[in-house]
């Protein structure tokens, strides 16, 4: 693993995303190395291919500085408007564990008196450390993304991530301290449409540990994407690799989309944005 300092030049990104308004990410690069993950395009920004990520790190030791300074020209104190940690990368993989940056950037906007939401996506129990900041945070959501209720396809798809369970299990105490939370069940495995029951039972899981909201999307199969996810994955059986493929078509997604509609009406979930969402080839 390759993990370089440098010197940022700004940490409050105006957002394209349409749930924030900011994002902030102290990192580029991301050591978990998801072979799924679509914030691989970062690498063309430090010189890196594709191929290369999960393997670098570029730590912005600046980045509470900039946050500071940045958060002091929002007018209103940020009233109305919601930061994200983090778009492309996670807050909380283990090169927060030295450096604390996403930590150290909470709490400078906790100290800043921001009257906006914070919205922390993250896979690493490690966001535990830092609820007795969430809890001076005005508005404050965590997210937790869960995939599979199975360790052993987490470690597949997610090589160096935390372990589902180990996922779930931080969603149980968050909830239990009253922070606010939402599960992100994505990218959506082509072996749900297959094995529905274990579709199920990842909702059952999520369920169980108090959380109410749910983010919901299929899986991005963009070519940068395809490329180094089945590179990575090349012990994969064919049968997977075909269902992978089928999962980018209309039918696919549709049928899918029947299944998990219809196990919501089990529940009392609430499906931030509405509905499933699917990002469409670029």
């Amino acid at each position: 693993m390759e993990i370089k300092e440098i010197q940022a030049k700004t940490i409050l990104v105006k957002s394209k995303l349409p749930e924030c308004d900011y994002v902030v990410n102290c990192y580029t690069g991301c050591g978990f190395g998801c072979s799924y993950c679509y914030a691989s395009f970062m690498g063309r920004f430090v010189g890196k291919k594709v191929g290369d990520w999960g393997d670098y790190v570029y730590v912005k030791k600046n980045a509470p500085e900039l946050l500071r300074e940045e958060l002091k020209k929002l007018k209103d104190n940020g009233l109305g408007k919601t930061i994200f940690l983090s778009s492309v990368t996670d807050p909380f993989q283990a090169t927060e564990g030295k450096y604390r940056l996403s930590e150290k950037c909470l709490k400078v906007i906790s100290d800043s008196g921001f009257k906006g939401e914070v919205s922390i996506l993250t896979k690493s129990p490690s966001v535990l450390k830092v609820i007795p900041i969430l809890k001076k945070l005005k508005n404050v959501e965590v997210g937790i993304t869960i995939t599979t209720t199975s360790d052993k396809i987490s470690r597949y798809f997610e090589r160096s991530a935390p372990s589902a369970s180990s996922r779930l299990e931080a969603l149980t105490k968050l909830n239990q301290e009253g922070i606010k939370t939402y599960a992100f069940l994505g990218p959506l495995l082509p072996h749900f449409i297959a094995e529905k029951e274990k579709l199920k039972a990842v909702l059952d899981a999520i369920y169980k540990t108090g959380t109410r909201k749910l983010f919901i999307e299929h899986i991005n199969l963009s070519p940068y994407i395809r490329e180094r996810m089945f590179k990575e994955l090349k012990d994969l059986d064919q049968n997977i690799i075909d269902k992978f493929y089928s999962s980018q078509s209309k039918d696919y997604r549709g049928e899918l989309n029947k299944v998990i509609y219809e196990l919501l009406q089990k529940y009392d979930f609430e499906l931030l944005s509405g509905e499933i969402l699917y990002h469409l080839d670029k």
